[in-house]
């Protein structure tokens, strides 16, 4: 018996859901279903000129959260208000894909948005006109592997959903069948 490495929500979307999307948006061929591409997962750390532990323990905390070391984003232009020069590290950020981002998606979907505070589903325009779902979350303690404890701050972060999609619509139609609750 041969035993599939592929992940339970991957597994329904390759058996059960591209099949179903195909026959529900009356396309043609198998290859304009729409599909997730990518799953980028982003904090900002503004704090990091002046506190360099912080960009630390916020790479440690993605690398808990996501299964993956995020790389350090850098200031592409100097913001004097903020006193931040060109190059300074201003962030952390990791972009999954294939097993690690379907199972951060399941994870995302069954775990994570039913512990936000008062959530009452996605709102549609978080889905741009590509197709896309942008999450913003205020703190990163909704992820299980956190520990409040060793949370020196709350920060939030930022995960965007990047799908290959004809239009916004088909986009919407996979987000439900993945299991994303939106408001009406």
């Amino acid at each position: 018996m041969r035993i599939s490495s592929m992940t339970g929500l991957k597994q329904l979307y390759t058996d059960k859901l591209r099949e179903e999307l195909k026959q529900e948006l009356k396309l043609d061929n198998i290859f304009r279903v729409p599909v997730i591409e990518k799953i980028v997962v982003n904090v900002g750390v503004g704090e990091a000129v002046t506190n360099k532990n912080a960009l630390t323990a916020v790479s440690e905390q993605i690398t808990k959260i996501t299964g993956q070391k995020p790389i350090i984003t850098k200031a592409k232009k100097a913001e004097a208000g903020f006193k931040i020069r060109k190059g300074f590290p201003v962030g952390v950020k990791v972009t999954l894909r294939n097993k690690r981002m379907y199972d951060f998606l399941e994870k995302l979907v069954k775990i994570v948005i039913p512990r936000v505070k008062d959530f009452r589903g996605i709102r549609l325009n978080s889905v741009d006109s590509n197709g896309n779902l942008n999450l913003g979350f205020t703190e990163q303690l909704i992820f299980p592997e956190l520990d409040f404890d060793s949370i020196d701050k709350i920060r939030g972060l930022q995960v965007t959903v990047v799908v290959r999609s004809e239009k916004r619509d088909w986009a919407i139609e996979l987000y439900k069948k993945l299991g994303f609750k939106f408001s009406e």
